[in-house]
């Protein structure tokens, strides 16, 4: 895109990628509980597979929208709240 800033082109990505269902639900689950790795958001989750999970928390990290921190052999995901307020908001309420 010539001519767009980059903070449209970070809000286009951002918005593209709450606009598929399960990633918005996992994007909800997680403003109300930080910290939960694959595993755990697996279960909370109807019938999404870990790999296709896998995808999503990718699509929603490249975004900016979530923060990943390695603990041992897990990887736990939190919501970055600086670019979820200043993209989304009214998701936050």
């Amino acid at each position: 895109m010539v001519g767009v800033s980059m903070e449209a082109k970070q809000a286009v990505k951002v918005h593209k990628a709450l606009g598929e269902p399960t990633r918005y639900k996992i994007f909800e689950i997680l403003i109300k509980e930080s910290n939960l790795c694959p595993a755990e958001l697996e279960n909370r989750l109807e019938s999404v597979a870990l790999s296709t999970l896998s995808h999503h928390l990718k699509q929603l990290t490249d975004c900016g929208l979530l923060d990943s921190k390695k603990k041992g052999t897990f990887v736990y995901f939190t919501v970055n709240w600086e670019n979820a307020k200043k993209f989304v908001p009214y998701l936050l309420d």
